[in-house]
């Protein structure tokens, strides 16, 4: 039998991990209304939580910018527009791997070609 590989595009990673820090902070600051009688470890959590949401406003507003230069192309298997970062990605739809590099194509698919070392190559 062989191996089916399921592959997630780098956008939707990124915005998965903004997601949960998002909960993660509620949780943490959850965790702070448990503890409201200590009242300095009470402030630790709703600080650290609150860290956690800013951060991940960040990473989304990141992730916002990067998918702006993202480029935008049709999956060949579903049909459906998706957008691409970096060499090699995979289709946010139906998770087809997806090259527009000529000297990729045919080639297992691998994110390490993404990575500056295999570019010099």
């Amino acid at each position: 039998m062989s191996q089916q590989l399921t592959y997630s595009s780098k956008i939707n990673k990124i915005r998965t991990f903004a997601l949960i820090l998002v909960f993660a902070g509620i949780i943490t600051m959850y965790g702070g209304i448990l503890t409201k009688n200590i009242e300095w470890l009470m402030v630790i959590f709703f600080i650290l939580g609150t860290l956690m949401v800013i951060l991940s406003c960040a990473v989304y507003v990141w992730i916002g910018t990067l998918s702006l230069r993202a480029v935008p192309v049709i999956c060949p298997s579903c049909e459906k527009p998706t957008k691409m970062l970096g060499r090699v990605d995979a289709c946010m739809h139906c998770k087809q791997p997806l090259t527009m590099d000529k000297n990729l194509e045919g080639i297992e698919f691998d994110e390490k070609y993404n990575s500056r070392k295999y570019k010099n190559k």
